[in-house]
């Protein structure tokens, strides 16, 4: 698979890509830049937004606006007005935050947390978000809760901890967002490439970032290793299935482990699959 970077500023801490069908544009983060970005996976960059904390992941909504999580603040945007509403506060100690998040096939927003304190430990929580009922726990005993997909037909939920480096796979009702017991598929070390952000294909397969390892890991749901995708950056953190036929596959980067002057940190790859993404829900009722 051969990557192109495009033409944008080097993030930060890049994340949460998701590809906006109606727009034609993907939506990130720079989490630790403060700014939310939407890029032209042909072109580059189009247009940034500036926020007040750290913007951690984003959800589509019905309506057209965005549901984003900061560090500890979950709110409601309009890239088009800029209007702001917030819906929901993080109650967890101060030195957590919000991390991963994506829309559930069941129309809800799931959001980890992860302890960024000096001694890191499995305190952090995976929350579903129901805008008439707020933030419920779904799963407790996570470092850096990380990785969010769904398998195309919206049955099986995949879950990581950055932290804890293994990846966890739970059945899942699309109807009505129950969450089945976890089981662990893959136990990826810092050589094969920490687990961070994740995205699954049509074929049902799991593309995870491995963002010790300078590479994409592809798993089956077993958690068999299927292909293994070198990347230009050493720090991929997300990669996200988009373009009209899902078929072009972008991915984020961070410069926050880089040496000073490497060409590569923080960049955002493009590259043509050889396999179209599983479309990513919607929001409802936002």
């Amino acid at each position: 698979m051969r990557f192109e970077r495009l033409d944008m500023p080097a993030l930060r801490l890049g994340e949460g890509p998701v590809w906006d069908e109606r727009r034609g544009v993907v939506f990130l983060c720079d989490i630790d830049g403060e700014r939310l970005h939407a890029v032209d996976p042909a072109r580059g960059a189009l247009r940034d937004w500036p926020f007040e904390a750290r913007v951690c992941s984003i959800g589509l909504c019905d309506s057209g606006r965005l549901l984003i999580a900061l560090a500890r603040e979950i709110i409601l945007f309009d890239p088009e007005t800029g209007a702001r509403q917030s819906l929901a506060a993080l109650d967890e100690p101060a030195r957590h935050r919000f991390n991963d998040g994506k829309a559930g096939p069941d129309g809800r927003f799931y959001v980890g947390t992860m302890d960024s304190g000096p001694e890191r430990g499995p305190h952090a929580t995976l929350y579903r978000f129901d805008p008439a009922t707020g933030l419920a726990p779904v799963k407790r005993g996570i470092i850096v809760s990380n990785g969010l997909a769904w398998s195309p037909d919206g049955t099986a939920m995949i879950h990581t901890d950055s932290g804890a480096q293994w990846i966890d796979r739970h059945a899942f009702d699309p109807a009505t967002g129950a969450v089945g017991p976890a089981r662990r598929i893959a136990t990826p070390g810092e050589a094969m490439g920490r687990p961070a952000g994740g995205a699954c294909d049509a074929l049902g397969r799991y593309w995870s970032a491995g963002v010790s390892a300078a590479r994409l890991n592809v798993y089956d749901l077993d958690g068999a290793l299927r292909e293994v995708h070198p990347v230009p950056c050493n720090a991929p953190t997300m990669p996200c299935f988009c373009g009209p036929n899902l078929t072009t596959l972008l991915v984020v980067s961070h410069q926050l482990t880089s040496k000073p002057g490497d060409p590569h940190a923080g960049g955002v790859y493009v590259a043509r699959a050889d396999v179209a993404g599983a479309s990513v829900a919607r929001l409802r009722g936002l």
